[in-house]
């Protein structure tokens, strides 16, 4: 419940773009309509019945709308379907973040090794949902409130990789503009400040800064991220190179690993980083 009073709507729009997606919704969108219609059910006397509105219903068995995991189970319940509906999500899950994020989150979740070098923002895997919500709601044009949480949600989802066994290896390289502008305000920098210490104190995880009063790096000219996985496989990107694309190459991947190189070598310690984000926070 939200708190008007209001039922929160149950779901997010489904991108048209995304075939897969569109797919999979529409055919949990039918099993829904045609469980309610085999037991006499009107689209009305359902969303009564499960706490959501007649036109989020037909939204929703119409594939236009993403259903999320409570509102299955209680469809289940209403329609004593035997954990048939429940069971939907395991598709659903799949399905609920945008393409281009599902994506990324893919690689991030079959590497066993990941550096980052981000210049002017905080990388999405150290961010709260408080900064990220800070992040998307500055974004131009306006997110709408349906769009945004759909994006801070996904985000957050990416973290999962932090909880994976075995721990993969992550590196990352933040610049200290980053880390010294007070997205979202002073509690929220406060509280990202303190998520940053936490994770920095992770064994797989080593978090450097990139101080201001630093010399010309190669990260200059934008992010750099190179991903390894099991079967010795890699694939990077970044701003600076190969129009920004993904790459392969091995000649291109050694390049990108020779930048991101140079610039640790350049950043503080992680020691020497954690006090100074200590300091910040002492500022804040």
């Amino acid at each position: 419940m939200s708190v008007d009073g209001e039922v929160a709507e149950p779901g997010w729009e489904v991108d048209p773009d995304d075939d897969w997606g569109v797919a999979v919704i529409a055919t949990v969108g039918r099993q829904l309509k045609l469980r309610r219609e085999a037991v006499g059910m009107r689209a009305a006397e359902f969303g009564v019945a499960v706490g959501y509105g007649e036109d989020m219903v037909y939204k929703i068995e119409g594939g236009k709308r993403i259903p999320r995991q409570e509102y299955l189970n209680r469809a289940d319940e209403v329609l004593d379907a035997g954990g048939l509906i429940s069971a939907t999500w395991e598709d659903v899950k799949r399905v609920r973040y945008p393409k281009k994020v599902r994506e990324l989150a893919k690689l991030e979740g079959q590497a066993v090794e990941i550096g980052v070098y981000v210049g002017l923002s905080l990388h999405g895997l150290l961010q709260t949902p408080e900064h990220a919500r800070a992040i998307f709601d500055a974004g131009q044009p306006a997110y709408s409130p349906d769009e945004m949480e759909r994006l801070v949600a996904a985000r957050m989802a990416r973290k999962s990789i932090f909880e994976r066994t075995p721990a993969p290896a992550l590196s990352f390289v933040q610049e200290e503009a980053a880390l010294r502008r007070p997205v979202g305000g002073t509690m929220v920098w406060r509280q990202q400040l303190e998520h940053l210490l936490e994770v920095s104190q992770l064994r797989n995880v080593t978090l450097q800064v990139m101080p201001m009063n630093s010399e010309a790096h190669p990260g200059l000219s934008g992010k750099i991220e190179v991903l390894k996985f099991p079967d010795g496989s890699a694939v990077g990107r970044s701003d600076g190179a190969y129009n920004g694309r993904p790459t392969s190459d091995p000649k291109e991947l050694r390049i990108l690993e020779l930048r991101y190189g140079t610039i640790r070598a350049q950043a503080l310690t992680p020691r020497e980083s954690r006090a100074f984000i200590e300091q910040l926070l002492g500022e804040a």
